[in-house]
């Protein structure tokens, strides 16, 4: 009998909707087999939502074959939430807010397992984690599924001749638990953030004192990272106090993505069980604390030869043809992308001069106060260009294709980004958005944007992140109170 059909020979929901390759099918065939002698007793089905972060449920390791077969059902109301937990569309409704009828009342959707995303989780024994993709209950793709976006992103790109490889640089605050804040009065949406202590002192960027005061929990860290399988490359002391940095080796495209949607819950997990709360929050509202980033390293390969599409051979030029329009295309598009790259309120601080972080829209040749900086060398294989305008709390998935759409149009129409800067902050470019709501106009007037994610798309991530402004704009911040309240 076949995994994906059940005693009676009925072919079950993934089957009859086609949603498997063989790779797949024979994926899930191994781990059936080999999750009694891997001794997994359950496992998490997860899905990344529009934030890019894993909601799901836990089902029995005895289960897991129906699952494979059938999918796992979860409420699409948590389609419809904002950063707070809120459902900002009328989910009981016609349509479930959406204009879907398959949705109409909160109806489900259909979480489908990846089987080639198999992982035991070392921080929990016994407990498997597969990463899943979600479906309506017709068998099409949830057209608001960021994965799916950066899937069509990668293909698109495919067929134009290349591959897509990405590096992940990725900053995040830790700090000593003090108090979880999990009184009753501390729940709400959102609740209060907990009273958090530094592990060391900052503004002693990479010093071996400063990362050794740290070590006991970073190795934690490092050890479950490494037996999760994620291939990471270093850890270390970044500039501010409680700052440090993960780097991880390239990986394709989607696997990227992944890894920063699981790289993110495993760090808060471990950090959570060993009494630290990690944040990958831009700029936590603590005195003396730095900004986040997240620094994504991006080349293309041609399909064809399978050589670095950004190399230019030529030691005059800083990258190829290619590449320059690669980069011509961010730059014309990153007011619009800065919803994805940037997708917080609080992300719009880190856009200051003189601060490692980018406050324009400039490119330069190895120079990390640029937004691109190219990393090039005529024949070197790791050519490539770095995106230092992201947030670590980014949707990897949208983040990613934010740049693959972005470049590809650079590419088609041939946009040519000028010449690479010297002086990033003092230069005349056109400045980053300096708000979310600056981002939000930005993206409503995308057409390229819409024309690559589709207007539906567009228009409910819009519609989310106008929420999360409205709230912001509707609260008052101690930051009036101290400006007025004596005053007048």
């Amino acid at each position: 009998m076949s995994l994906l059909s059940d005693d009676g020979g009925r072919t079950g929901f993934v089957e009859q909707h086609g949603l498997w390759s063989d790779v797949e099918r024979a994926a899930a065939e191994r781990l059936i087999k080999q999750l009694e002698k891997q001794g997994v007793e359950t496992v998490r089905l997860s899905f990344a939502d529009q934030h890019g972060l894993l909601r799901g449920k836990s089902i029995e390791a005895a289960d897991l074959a129906a699952a494979m077969r059938n999918g796992c059902t979860m409420t699409s109301s948590l389609l419809a939430k904002d950063t707070s937990h809120r459902s900002v569309f009328p989910v009981f409704s016609a349509g479930g807010g959406f204009g879907i009828d398959e949705l109409s009342g909160a109806g489900d959707i259909i979480m489908v397992p990846d089987p080639t995303s198999f992982r035991r989780l070392p921080w929990s024994p016994g407990t498997g984690w597969l990463l899943c993709d979600i479906y309506l209950s017709s068998g099409k793709a949830v057209p608001f599924s960021t994965r799916a976006i950066l899937r069509k992103a990668l293909a698109d790109l495919a067929a134009a001749g290349y591959d897509y490889l990405a590096g992940l640089e990725v900053e995040f605050s830790l700090f000593t638990l003090d108090d979880a804040k999990t009184a009753a009065e501390d729940a709400g949406q959102p609740g209060t953030p907990p009273d958090v202590n530094f592990v060391n002192h900052g503004f002693q960027y990479l010093t071996e004192q400063r990362f050794d005061e740290a070590e006991s929990i970073l190795s934690t860290i490092r050890r479950n990272l490494i037996d999760l399988g994620l291939p990471l490359r270093t850890m270390e002391v970044e500039f501010g106090p409680s700052q440090f940095e993960i780097t991880l080796h390239p990986m394709a495209g989607l696997d990227a993505a992944d890894t920063m949607v699981l790289l993110r819950s495993a760090v808060k997990q471990v950090c959570r069980r060993e009494g630290y709360h990690a944040s990958f929050m831009c700029r936590p509202g603590l005195p003396n604390m730095f900004s986040n980033g997240w620094h994504l390293h991006q080349s293309l390969w041609t399909r064809a030869d399978k050589t670095n599409a950004l190399m230019t051979g030529e030691r005059e030029a800083v990258l190829s043809d290619t590449g320059r329009w690669f980069v011509g295309g961010l730059l014309e598009h990153a007011a619009a992308a800065s919803v994805f790259t940037t997708p917080t309120i609080n992300g719009y601080k880190r856009f200051q001069p003189y601060a490692l972080a980018p406050d324009r829209l400039t490119w330069g040749r190895d120079n990390k106060g640029a937004m691109i900086r190219a990393v090039a060398e005529p024949d070197d294989p790791a050519t490539r260009i770095e995106n230092r305008v992201g947030e670590p709390a980014a949707n990897p998935y949208l983040y990613l294709a934010s740049q693959i759409f972005a470049g590809l149009d650079g590419m088609r129409q041939q946009r040519d980004p000028g010449e690479p800067t010297d002086t990033p902050y003092e230069d005349d470019a056109t400045h980053l958005p300096q708000s979310l709501m600056q981002a939000i106009t930005a993206l409503r007037g995308s057409d390229m944007y819409r024309a690559a994610m589709g207007d539906r798309f567009i228009d409910y991530l819009l519609t989310i992140k106008e929420a999360e402004v409205s709230r912001f704009l509707s609260s008052v911040t101690d930051w009036e109170h101290r400006e007025y309240f004596a005053l007048y």
